[in-house]
């Protein structure tokens, strides 16, 4: 699904926080935001309110 690599030197574009994979999405290690994988793509964007 998502490089070891590429997950190594992705971060959450919130936080800053390092991120693994749970339940085939991008999770924050720091602050827990869930970040949706399409087509092998990580889509890592955050709601500007």
């Amino acid at each position: 699904m998502i490089d070891k690599e590429l997950l190594n030197i992705l971060a959450c574009p919130a936080c800053k926080g390092d991120v693994e994979i749970k339940e085939d999405k991008i999770v924050c290690k720091k602050c827990a935001k869930k970040y949706p994988i399409k087509d092998g793509v990580p889509i890592m964007l955050i709601d500007k309110d």
